[in-house]
């Protein structure tokens, strides 16, 4: 499925997306990362979603807009993204960050949202210091070593260290590590205030974690699953945190039986 590149002005920031399929709309929300190409798993959900995966602002080839704080005003951004582009009954999916900014849309607004992919989001902490909970501490890792720590498949992070980097993809990653810290660095990959707010979300909500995931532990999906009682939890074996690679067709098969409810 191709992908054409488009690019949309919103709330003064000009912001790049990719695009393909045709149905229902699906916008992905990519994590601390970016989205630097399209992945199969994208490829996957074109056949059945008219599939929409946008450069978050500060990231990629979207601008970095000057009135760019935190995380609340990425969510005021996204929905005014569905907005501009006049998208209805949405189904968003957001991994990691992108989960995160999902939730911090959900709570404000779910006129133009039909249902939430949660897939390993960050946004809430388990209280009590519970042994096993603390999500890692992704400023401090090493490069190796974060791209280690994002598969349970040694294959996947072997392939991404190989590949090789370009002058241009060292500057995009510099920028999006800029973005993630000016989002996440204080406090650490969460919103002390989310939690109390998540009984707004009153759209179907599915949560997906790998069992093996290092950057955001299970047992933080067990939690979000107890602020969240009616959403559906999927746990996946042998799986770490970047889920829609490791497990991309048991992953898009989620999506389409959930999308279907």
């Amino acid at each position: 499925m191709l992908f054409t590149d488009h690019f949309v002005e919103v709330d003064g920031c000009r912001t790049h997306y990719r695009r393909a399929g045709k149905g229902t709309p699906l916008v992905f929300l990519h994590g601390a990362g970016g989205a630097p190409q399209v992945l199969p798993f994208m490829e996957r959900l074109a056949q059945r979603f008219e599939v929409l995966v946008p450069d978050a602002p500060g990231y990629g080839q979207s601008d970095e807009p000057a009135w760019l704080e935190n995380i609340h005003d990425v969510a005021y951004f996204y929905l005014d993204f569905l907005a501009a582009l006049k998208l209805e009954k949405a189904l968003i999916v957001g991994t990691s960050m992108g989960g995160w900014m999902a939730m911090e849309m959900a709570v404000r607004n779910t006129s133009r949202i039909a249902s939430l992919v949660l897939v390993s989001p960050a946004g809430i902490r388990v209280e009590g210091g519970a042994s096993g909970a603390e999500p890692a501490d992704i400023f401090l890792l090493s490069p190796e070593d974060m791209t280690r720590k994002l598969f349970y498949d040694q294959k996947y992070a072997e392939a991404r260290l190989a590949a090789p980097v370009t002058p241009e993809g060292i500057d995009l990653q510099l920028k999006n590590r800029h973005t993630t810290a000016r989002l996440a660095w204080e406090p650490r990959l969460h919103d002390p205030m989310l939690p109390k707010w998540l009984h707004r979300i009153d759209v179907p909500v599915a949560i997906a974690w790998g069992k093996e995931d290092q950057i955001l532990p299970v047992a933080i999906a067990h939690e979000l699953k107890r602020l969240l009682p009616q959403a559906e939890l999927t746990l996946f074996e042998r799986c770490g945190h970047l889920l829609v690679q490791e497990k991309a067709e048991e992953f898009c098969d989620l999506v389409e039986r959930f999308a279907c409810k």
